[in-house]
């Protein structure tokens, strides 16, 4: 019996990694995906980001879809891409095509009384603002996470 087994994760995206571009630069690779929805939460604009944060809402629901398959070596990229300012938890989500429930983790804004928070982010005008840039951050980040350590 083989001791190597494999955790594998599901992960709840709603911002920038709903692009599978992003998801490609971090992960090298293009996961299995469903869309689905999170019930009691809102997707908010951060003042002076480009990307979003969620926070806890009653009778909202933010549009993501899940990363389903995810190693724990991704799940490590992930972390480290969403930074201190997010917090990786369980929550349940809706998967679109079947309204099947699922446990996955997500993440969610840290600082819960935030004051640049406001209003309501949207992917499309983030594709059309923002990806180009976002992009090339992104190719940054993962270029230097795969640095050996010095």
């Amino acid at each position: 019996m083989s001791g190597s087994t494999v955790a594998m994760h599901s992960v709840f995206v709603y911002g920038s990694l709903m692009a599978d571009d992003v998801v490609r630069l971090l992960l090298n690779r293009i996961p299995q995906t469903s869309s689905a929805t999170l019930p009691d939460f809102h997707r908010f604009s951060i003042k002076g980001r480009v990307y979003p944060a969620i926070l806890p809402a009653k009778d909202d629901t933010v549009s993501g879809r899940v990363l389903f398959g995810i190693t724990d070596h991704e799940l490590y990229v992930l972390d480290e891409f969403e930074d201190t300012e997010y917090e990786r938890q369980n929550v349940q989500v809706l998967l679109t095509d079947s309204s099947e429930k699922l446990l996955t983790k997500t993440y969610i804004w840290a600082n819960k009384d935030d004051p640049d928070l406001f209003g309501t982010w949207d992917f499309e005008e983030w594709k059309q603002l923002h990806m180009e840039g976002f992009l090339k951050m992104t190719k940054e980040f993962a270029q230097e996470l795969n640095l050996p350590e010095s």
